[in-house]
């Protein structure tokens, strides 16, 4: 007998046979993926009738997709597409696990938020700590950077640093990880040298028993590293929810290769390296630095007409407006901007700010995002116009280390697209070098 009989003693049905697309369909990726699976022996074909293409086993191919994780929702703009339970972005609003984000980061400190975006917990007056021989080694190392170093640059060689003090950093189940960044953040704030102490070894390399015992409010402990001016509990309040407010977006361009390294199972200090090299262009956490010169130029010049006008004489977009995501106005500017209303010595820079996007409107209907507001922060409080960039960046680790925690629970090393090759056909013959004499 061909067919096996089966409990009632009839022949079974034949297995049901899937073509190739029909296969990638139902796993979510490429045809060209589906055949990677069976090059490393995770499915198995058979040639389609006739030879033209292979078919396969679909109760294989459920199996499969059972094992990697349900199928990944498409995108039709062909862009990448994961799922995630973090971040929100709908209707010119953002939610962190389903909660407003612009209300939560305006009731809470960076560090609650922080748990909430981790653990779906609130947790009221967790304080994150600095250990003190991960703070000593990131601030010796940072301490020995030449002067003219950013903070972003302190931040990734900080980061290394405290990497190599703690010999836990491969453990990745959730509680090793999280342990790791309540201790990580601290440590990065309390690296950067205070402002106006230069890049030297001073005052990075000083310990600080305060920050490493009865810590403030990380918003509290940033502060003196962004500006040398008094902290006033306003202007504090604005950087506290500017904090909360950054730490994540959905997958931006550094969390998504934060995710792609944790896809490889690099432990969470290298997530954030990753998240960090990808954060310093000026196209994502360097933007707001541009709005901010923009700003004080404004400011210089007694209006926006002119400096907008430059701007768009050279060809160059005008700076802290627009977002690919949202219609109408970044609700993280908005957010920032109402609190900004409330410190009087902020008035002129917001003023400006203003100026610039009534000035703008003219020629194109584009609306203030979060960089203006952070430059608005930044020009009124006497910070360097990198100050938005370490804002930035302090706040999204936190959203790299959330992404990270759940990229560790997908199958590994999933995101593997294909290259569509361009390069001459094979073969070719061997290069020969510059000058040499031909065969």
């Amino acid at each position: 007998m061909t067919d096996q009989a089966g409990a009632d003693g009839l022949p079974e049905p034949p297995a049901q046979r899937l073509t190739t697309r029909e296969t990638a369909e139902r796993l979510g990726v490429k045809p060209e993926t589906v055949y990677a699976y069976v090059s490393r022996g995770q499915l198995s074909s058979n040639r389609a009738p006739g030879g033209r293409g292979s078919t396969f086993d679909a109760a294989e191919v459920d199996a499969l997709a059972r094992r990697t994780g349900r199928r990944e929702p498409a995108s039709p703009a062909g862009e990448l597409a994961f799922r995630t339970g973090i971040t929100l972005i709908e209707s010119d609003r953002y939610y962190f696990r389903g909660v407003d984000a612009a209300e939560l980061a305006g009731r809470h400190p960076y560090e609650e938020v922080a748990e909430w975006l981790w653990t779906g917990e609130l947790r009221p007056g967790i304080r994150f700590t600095a250990p003190a021989e991960a703070l000593a080694a990131a601030r010796r190392t940072v301490g020995a950077l030449p002067a003219h170093c950013g903070p972003t640059d302190r931040l990734r060689v900080a980061v290394v640093a405290a990497a190599t003090a703690d010999p836990l950093r491969f453990d990745l189940s959730r509680e090793a990880v999280l342990g790791g960044a309540r201790s990580l953040i601290p440590t990065l704030v309390a690296a950067l040298p205070a402002a106006g102490g230069g890049g030297g070894s001073g005052d990075a390399a000083r310990p600080d028993t305060a920050e490493t015992t009865a810590p403030p409010g990380l918003a509290r402990q940033l502060w003196p590293k962004l500006t040398a001016r008094p902290a006033g509990e306003a202007s504090l309040a604005v950087l506290d929810t500017a904090l909360g407010l950054l730490i994540d977006h959905d997958l931006a361009a550094s969390t998504l290769a934060a995710r792609v390294a944790a896809s490889a199972r690099a432990h969470p200090y290298a997530v954030v390296s990753a998240g960090l090299g990808v954060l310093e262009g000026p196209l994502h956490g360097a933007a707001s630095g541009l709005a901010h010169r923009m700003l004080a130029e404004v400011l210089e010049r007694g209006g926006a007409a002119p400096v907008v006008a430059d701007h768009l004489r050279t060809g160059r977009r005008v700076p802290g407006l627009g977002h690919r995501l949202y219609t109408g106005e970044d609700p993280r500017a908005r957010a920032l901007f109402d609190l900004l209303a409330r410190i009087p010595q902020a008035a002129p820079a917001l003023a400006a700010a203003r100026d610039v996007v009534a000035t703008t409107a003219r020629h194109s209907p584009l609306h203030a995002n979060v960089d203006l507001a952070l430059a608005v922060l930044s020009v009124s409080s006497g910070m360097a116009a990198e100050a938005g960039e370490t804002v930035f960046a302090i706040s999204r680790t936190a959203g790299w280390i959330a992404h990270a925690l759940e990229e560790y629970g997908e199958r590994p090393l999933r995101m593997r697209p294909s290259g569509h090759y361009t390069g001459p056909r094979p073969p070719q013959p061997l290069p020969v070098a510059a000058g040499a004499p031909s065969q």
